[in-house]
């Protein structure tokens, strides 16, 4: 049976599985690693995208579409987080609908602890382990991957 699909070949096959479980294993590593925050991977995401923003903050439709998370996942990780007092909701006053999601000063704070050592975490386990051309490759492939699916 023929169905016309370009199957990967042998050398293909290879480096997508090494991506799919060398992906596996960091985003594993660097979630275990902030554990010791209190913290996940995801809950770490959500506070720098917070402290990179005007005002520490952003509405969470925006936030949201910047982490690449559904709304509803989105809401339950900042309601965890807004538990911890690391992020605060409030009503957008322009669009009685939006919703701002503020970064804390607690939450900054422990930002500024956590990021030494998940930094340290992504030089160790990734960027330490190629060449400077090799990373500079990953990161172009990867920010055509998310411009061909974006177009989507």
């Amino acid at each position: 049976m023929t169905t016309g699909t370009r199957w990967l070949d042998s050398e293909q096959q290879v480096a997508w599985r090494a991506y799919l479980l060398g992906t596996a294993r960091l985003m594993a590593k660097l979630d275990d690693d902030l554990r010791q925050f209190g913290l996940g991977i995801n809950d770490y995401e959500i506070l720098v995208r917070l402290s990179e923003a005007p005002e520490r903050r952003l509405r969470m439709a925006e936030l949201a579409d910047r982490l690449h998370q559904s709304r509803s996942r989105l809401t339950h990780t900042v309601g965890r987080l807004e538990a911890a007092e690391l992020v605060r909701r409030t009503s957008c006053k322009s669009d009685k609908r939006g919703v701002w999601a503020e970064l804390t000063d607690a939450g900054f704070s422990l930002l500024e602890q956590a990021a030494p050592y998940h930094v340290d975490g992504v030089r160790q386990n990734l960027v330490n382990l190629a060449s400077p051309e090799d990373f500079a490759a990953i990161g172009r492939v990867f920010d055509a991957v998310s411009e061909h699916i974006g177009q989507r």
